[in-house]
């Protein structure tokens, strides 16, 4: 007989269900509005793109992510998951950048000063950019926050997560490198 292995995940989706509320704390938070919000994209699905405007001002261009690896990240400054794993995603950004990762944040706060004094403030030099109407007609907010996708060389989902991740595993996505 195998032993049973668990992952910190696995132990706080348990914990979850027995009632302590852990999970709930570890990011299954949900945001305004998520009940009409789209499931996460399952991996292998096509995930277009649309260019974003930048909180910097410039313009993030999708055919610019064209065979590279993006990773997609929705967040928002009032968002206390989202300032736990803020961090983790500047710290893959700053060391995969150069092996090719890309990384686009899109805030969900109510405006671009708000997201934009926060980046500023925390020094995140990720590129950023806010959820608009036309930006979520091509990449709608899966329900919960913070949400993670990441769009391989293909074009295609290859891995997807809702709420928040664990710092090692925000590590983990260089593998999709």
């Amino acid at each position: 007989m195998k032993p049973l292995t668990f992952t910190r995940r696995d132990l706080l989706a348990s914990l979850a269900l027995t009632g302590t509320g852990l999970a709930a704390a570890q990011g299954s938070s949900a945001t305004p509005g998520d009940a009409w919000a789209p499931a996460l994209p399952q991996p292998g699905a096509a995930l277009a793109l649309a260019d974003v405007t930048l909180l910097d001002g410039s313009t993030w261009r999708a055919s610019a992510a064209g065979g590279q690896v993006l990773v997609v990240y929705w967040w928002a400054s009032w968002c206390p998951f989202c300032a736990m794993q803020s961090p983790h995603i500047e710290k893959l950004w700053r060391m995969e950048r150069s092996r090719g990762l890309q990384v686009l944040a899109l805030s969900i706060d109510r405006t671009q000063e708000a997201a934009a004094g926060y980046m500023r403030q925390k020094g995140y030099t990720f590129p950023a950019g806010m959820l608009t109407p036309d930006v979520a007609k091509v990449l709608p907010k899966p329900k919960g926050l913070p949400v993670v996708v990441v769009r391989g060389r293909a074009a295609k989902v290859v891995f997807a997560q809702a709420g928040e991740m664990l710092p090692d595993e925000i590590e983990g996505l260089a593998q999709f490198l």
